[in-house]
């Protein structure tokens, strides 16, 4: 059992840079072009998932961004500026530091939807999200903006197969009804 952890330990690295990583100026211009998705996980808030007894509808029973998660947030915004896009469909969950974090991106109205919410705490809800989810972007992509849409760790890993960080950017390539991962960009506060 103890060679197995570590055989599998030592394949983690190698299974985690195998796929390849597109150039940041070309996903950029991917986003720009309406071909792809931007999905961000919300910028950083201590903790992991949400004390007992919250609601997502009062922000002091949540965890929130951090004032350095404030801050990565506007960063990631100019980011989007600085790289061309000064407007996008911008999708939100409902969670405070979803929307904190596409409200401070400043690229638009921010559009709360539901299945963009967390299903951490319920993971019976995963398959219900993740098509609504797709659904919103087979509507949306293509559209007059690029589209962007801010969520939780769960949700992109169900969609991208990927583990984010706090306010990376993990830009999807939407072919018809198909998702598939095109690179991811860093955001580190």
């Amino acid at each position: 059992m103890r060679r197995l952890l570590v055989c599998l330990f030592l394949l983690l690295p190698l299974s985690a840079t195998a796929q390849p990583q597109a150039d940041e100026a070309a996903l950029w211009a991917a986003l720009r072009d309406g071909s792809h998705v931007a999905l961000i996980r919300h910028a950083l808030a201590p903790g992991t998932g949400d004390p007992p007894g919250f609601r997502v509808d009062d922000c002091r029973t949540q965890r929130n961004l951090s004032p350095a998660g404030r801050a990565q947030a506007r960063a990631i915004g100019e980011r989007f500026r600085a790289n061309g896009i000064d407007t996008a469909a911008v999708f939100s969950s409902l969670w405070c530091r979803c929307l904190d974090t596409a409200r401070a991106l400043a690229l638009g109205e921010v559009t709360p939807f539901a299945g963009l919410n967390s299903f951490f705490a319920d993971r019976g809800d995963e398959a219900q999200h993740t098509r609504a989810a797709r659904a919103l972007i087979a509507e949306q992509a293509r559209g007059q903006h690029p589209l962007v849409l801010v969520t939780h760790q769960v949700n992109i890993t169900a969609l991208a197969g990927v583990f984010p960080a706090a306010g990376e950017i993990i830009v999807m390539r939407v072919d018809g009804d198909a998702l598939s991962l095109a690179g991811r960009i860093g955001t580190a506060p």
